[in-house]
């Protein structure tokens, strides 16, 4: 197996990053090959710009997604984003390792998917969902957040927080083909002491050990939907 993680957290010492060296070690001790993108100590650009292309298709008005389209097809992408794209390929299974911003990833991982998840391989046309350019590869994310578990279900105050995470579960990792899984969040960090840190690693490392048992989420099937994809046709 191959593994990608693609970590988002500015502190070393964090226990986001503990259960990102846990991830690393499970499946080094497994024999699979793993590769870590630390986004902070890599110093990754997260801002898409016109600097993204060697050449443009057109110099004198950016639509980034074509743009990106034809950079695939001409082997025009700058070297930081080819490098992180090799990555994504080479990979059976990607682990998005992060903190909860404002319900959502930090700005860093988002730039890092808007460079790294381009039009024309990952997705575009039809090739979404079932059809999407990286079908076949898993995807799973890992989440720290501060607030109690209870605050994040259907009776608290902030709802069930998979579904806030619709946008990159279903809208992003979905969308370009991954089998999603489960997401894996930590909850209330910042305020547990060791031994409930030790629980949720305990956790997490039985999680991945029982990854090749668990049945991603659902998504859209594209041959259920007419041509435009505006309506079920089954």
């Amino acid at each position: 197996m191959n593994v990608l993680i693609v970590h988002a957290h500015p502190e070393p010492a964090s226990f986001c990053s503990a259960l990102c060296r846990a991830a690393a070690e499970h499946f080094r001790g497994l024999d699979a090959s793993v590769e870590v993108s630390d986004l902070h100590a890599m110093g990754f650009d997260p801002v898409a710009s016109e600097r993204d292309f060697t050449e443009r298709a057109d110099a004198d008005y950016l639509v980034y997604a074509l743009e990106q389209r034809n950079a695939v097809k001409h082997g025009l992408l700058q070297p930081d984003i080819q490098a992180e794209i090799d990555k994504v390929r080479r990979c059976d299974l990607l682990i998005l390792s992060f903190p909860v911003y404002w319900y959502s990833m930090p700005a860093l991982l988002k730039g890092w998917i808007d460079r790294v998840f381009v039009s024309g391989l990952f997705y575009g046309g039809r090739r979404i969902f079932d059809q999407g350019g990286m079908r076949g590869k898993r995807a799973l994310v890992c989440a720290t957040l501060g607030g109690r578990e209870r605050m994040f279900s259907a009776e608290g105050i902030h709802d069930d927080l998979r579904e806030l995470f619709r946008p990159l579960l279903k809208g992003t990792l979905g969308y370009t083909g991954f089998d999603v899984l489960e997401p894996f969040f930590a909850y209330h960090v910042p305020y547990l002491d060791d031994a409930a840190r030790g629980a949720i690693l305990g956790d997490w490392r039985q999680r991945l050990a029982g990854i090749d048992g668990q049945a991603p989420l659902e998504m859209p099937v594209t041959g259920d939907y007419d041509a435009h994809f505006e309506a079920r046709i089954r």
